[in-house]
């Protein structure tokens, strides 16, 4: 365990930002969590913490992308050939961060030119991309980093894969990763199309509980005083986060969702303008996700509100004539919908599995892990 990273179980206050953060644990596949907050509210103390959280991955000691050894429909070159060592060892999930300088090359990969002028050879470069493969990528401030890079990093994180062409150069590499951007709104806003492509968000309300906050700064002072006793405090609280991580991994390809669920999710979107189908997607992964890390077995009409609230919080509707819908007009919504249609009471027929409906998710604000 690091002891430079505040512990992700004494984070105290912000419950949503907690159970958005354990969805993409859970099912990266997701598509990325955008948090948006005033300075000072938490925002990178919780990025940075999630490396305590999550169990370490097995790696090819010499390859460069972190390739899953149990996964060989996504390795790369190196260790699909046969100089590949074959020697594999856990590593620990590492937090990557994007600066706000960070150019294409560095990000996405460059050729060696030096190389090139002297061997005549072309060699990749890898990226930050690259890195991040099966952990966490992080931009901060994601709001003042350049709209070329966003897109170039969000196209990435949809497809799981990085594909570069230069001067002739074509290499592509697996590019699977938890994505979080954060941001300050005092700071600016994001274009609706960058927006959309987050696939759950959340606003950090400021803590206005007097003793919330009293603790808050107890447990801040205490940590800075002397981290490594404060962690093992919490070490039986983190231990049982990790471990409601692996079965919640486990409990999501066995989630069954209802018809009159589905239809509910379609039903609203419709309805409510919601453009695309991305966010309905989101939606059901979330809500599937949200029973996993519940250990249920199907989804509930709780997990659809709050994962409706996730997947859409952040984005416009009508083609962007139409601002979010606030908490409680999603209630309100909901609730009128589901008194309308007709309940089923019979399971859907579509494999999600096969469609990798299977993931998203959280835990509810109340609930105590």
């Amino acid at each position: 365990m690091s002891y430079t990273n505040y512990p992700f179980s004494a984070i105290l206050g912000q419950d949503e930002m907690i159970l958005a953060v354990l969805i993409n644990i859970v099912n990266p596949s997701i598509g990325g969590l955008l948090i948006k907050g005033h300075k000072g509210s938490g925002k990178s103390t919780a990025v940075y913490s999630m490396s305590d959280i999550i169990p370490p991955i097995q790696i090819n000691e010499n390859c460069k992308y972190n390739c899953d050894p149990e996964n060989p429909q996504s390795l790369c070159d190196y260790c699909l050939s046969e100089s590949n060592s074959n020697k594999y060892i856990e590593k620990s999930v590492e937090i990557v961060s994007i600066p706000l300088s960070v150019t294409e090359d560095n990000l996405l990969g460059s050729v060696d030119v030096e190389f090139l002028l002297k061997k005549r050879e072309q060699r990749f470069i890898p990226g930050l991309i690259a890195k991040a493969h099966r952990q966490i990528l992080y931009i901060d401030e994601v709001n003042l980093l350049p709209d070329h890079i966003v897109d170039d990093i969000l196209d990435v994180a949809a497809t799981g894969w990085n594909r570069i062409e230069r001067e002739g150069f074509s290499i592509q590499h697996p590019a699977d990763f938890i994505l979080i951007g954060t941001m300050n709104p005092e700071e600016g806003e994001l274009r609706p199309q960058i927006l959309d492509r987050f696939a759950i968000s959340v606003y950090l309300q400021p803590v206005t509980d007097p003793g919330i906050r009293k603790e808050i700064i107890r447990r801040n002072l205490e940590f800075e005083k002397d981290p490594p006793n404060f962690i093992n405090k919490c070490e039986s609280q983190t231990n049982a986060i990790k471990e409601l991580i692996t079965l919640s991994k486990l409990k999501l390809e066995k989630i069954q969702l209802s018809t009159d669920l589905y239809d509910l999710v379609v039903y609203f979107c419709a309805i409510n303008k919601v453009d695309g189908h991305r966010a309905d997607i989101n939606i059901i992964k979330t809500a599937i996700t949200y029973a996993a890390l519940e250990l249920k077995d199907s989804v509930e009409f709780k997990h659809i509100n709050q994962a409706v609230k996730l997947a859409l919080g952040h984005r416009t509707r009508d083609g962007g004539m139409m601002k979010p819908m606030s908490p409680d007009e999603i209630d309100q919504s909901l609730k009128d919908i589901k008194t309308q249609l007709p309940s089923k009471k019979q399971k859907s027929s579509v494999n999600y599995q096969n469609l990798n409906f299977l993931n998203g998710g959280l835990l509810e604000p109340s609930k105590k892990v």
